[in-house]
């Protein structure tokens, strides 16, 4: 399993939501998509958590690649986006 975790930040979380949405539902909807979720911190807004599990590289390469994605970091520049910092991790499937 592959684990993508970390964070970026958002200027406009009013005009990004709707963006974000579609990008998680598309997300949750690829083949190997175990998990997608963003999270508001709710002491700091304009933070925004990422958490991502993956069955395989190969299903998060085809993420990278999908059309949402390519159409979600087009909308960076509009919404405000910096700061992204983001870890892959291979990971045990199975919880310990």
């Amino acid at each position: 399993m592959i684990v993508v975790e970390g964070m970026i930040r958002i200027a406009n979380l009013v005009l990004a939501r709707p963006a974000m949405e579609a990008m998680i539902r598309a997300s949750r909807a690829e083949t190997g998509c175990l998990d997608y979720a963003y999270a508001i911190d709710l002491i700091d807004p304009g933070l925004v958590r990422v958490s991502e599990r993956w069955t395989s590289r190969e299903a998060l390469a085809a993420h990278l690649a999908s059309p949402h994605l390519k159409t979600w970091r087009t909308l960076w520049p509009v919404i405000g986006v910096s700061d992204r910092q983001l870890r892959m991790y291979d990971a045990l499937p199975e919880a310990f």
